[in-house]
């Protein structure tokens, strides 16, 4: 919404209509057979300070003056015994100058309009309480309701800035919280990964190269696992510290051939057979399907028995991975683990599809990713 467009607009409206029904009231109230010249200059004096409602805020005390005097002038020097000049336009020019001017300012503009009143209102002869009635209801009403509107403005902002700031305050309770957790990440895990890792390095040295050959593959499984456990670590811990450029950004299935090598490496045979055109994945989805992906190469690992067979498939809306392995005889699977919810509530998260479960004696994990992201 143009804010400032739109208060421009409605000022135009406002002075409009004021010039439309002061012009019209002066016509109407002549006790003139004749329409002359004074009454020219006085409907154009009317429509000239009543144009004046359309000027910036600033303007306001100058705009109320002149309506002021031109409600002095007329009756005195043009056309004696008119009054009630500019009514409409001096209650707006009151109005403003409650809502834009501060209180010594606006309190001398409004003891013009107030003089004003009073002399229009003594030419007829009235008496005291139709005097005040009219002051109060011509100036100081208009001018104590631009107050309050610009008070009760004042204090929606007001409060809309509290808001502001204690939302701003949370997310710096936030970041602190998610620095805090990165900082405890680090010394509790980095620490025994890495000694993970150089202990499996020191063993795999330690029994030589004529040691026993399959402990020494499994000693530098050990090591390279470690290895990419801390490279994933400090991935999160960069996400955590709110680092999300190109050198710290999260893997896909760019990588899917250094995952096949560590879980190779590890001694689990993987064969993967890719079918149509690779598309561009967004980068979410990307991430989604190669952390699935890692997961269940890792449940096979562990829970499998013998080679695990994966397809991926990659369709014009969709892409869709199978990864299918061996049982081991005391493995039925019947209760899927922190693992396989993980990996149904990514899918779900991209409104996919994912199906797990024995297949006869194969373990068969089967998902389906959307290749655009919901909008």
């Amino acid at each position: 919404m143009n804010t400032p467009g739109t208060l421009t607009r409605q000022s135009r409206l406002v002075a409009a209509l004021c010039m439309c029904v002061d012009s019209v009231l002066y016509v109407t109230n002549l006790r003139k057979p004749a329409f002359g010249w004074v009454d020219v200059v006085a409907i154009a004096l009317i429509l000239l300070v009543n144009a004046g409602l359309a000027s910036s805020a600033k303007r306001s005390g100058l705009v109320a003056v002149a309506v002021a005097a031109v409600q002095i002038v007329i009756p005195l020097a043009l056309d004696p015994g008119s009054h009630h000049i500019c009514t409409t336009g001096g209650m707006m020019a009151a109005y403003r100058v409650g809502a834009w001017l501060p209180a010594w300012p606006g309190l001398l503009s409004i003891g013009a309009l107030a003089i004003a009143d009073f002399a229009d209102s003594k030419f007829p002869g009235t008496g005291p309480l139709p005097l005040i009635l009219t002051i109060t209801s011509s100036a100081v009403l208009p001018w104590i309701v631009g107050r309050h509107t610009t008070t009760r403005s004042a204090y929606i902002a007001e409060l809309e800035r509290r808001a502001d700031r204690q939302e701003q305050a949370v997310q710096r309770a936030l970041a602190e919280e998610r620095s805090s957790i990165a900082r405890d990440l680090h010394d509790m895990i980095s620490h025994h990964v890495s000694a993970i890792g150089v202990h499996a390095g020191a063993a795999r040295l330690g029994i030589g190269s004529t040691g026993n050959t399959a402990a020494q593959r499994s000693l530098s499984a050990v090591e390279t696992a470690s290895r990419s456990a801390m490279t994933d670590l400090r991935r999160l811990l960069d996400l955590l510290h709110g680092k999300d450029d190109h050198q710290h950004r999260q893997p896909g299935m760019s990588n899917a051939d250094e995952l096949l090598a560590g879980v190779r490496a590890a001694g689990l045979p993987v064969t993967m057979t890719t079918s149509g055109a690779p598309l561009e994945l967004p980068g979410s989805v990307d991430v989604a399907l190669y952390r699935i992906f890692q997961e269940a190469l890792t449940n096979a690992l562990r829970h499998g028995d013998g080679v695990a067979d994966v397809v991926l498939e990659h369709r014009d809306e969709e892409v869709v991975l199978t990864v299918a392995n061996p049982l081991r005889f005391n493995n039925n699977g019947t209760e899927p683990g922190s693992g396989l919810t993980g990996i149904r509530d990514r899918v779900a998260l991209f409104g996919g599809q994912a199906r797990f479960g024995p297949d006869g004696a194969n373990w068969v994990l089967r998902v389906s990713l959307p290749t655009k992201e919901a909008a």
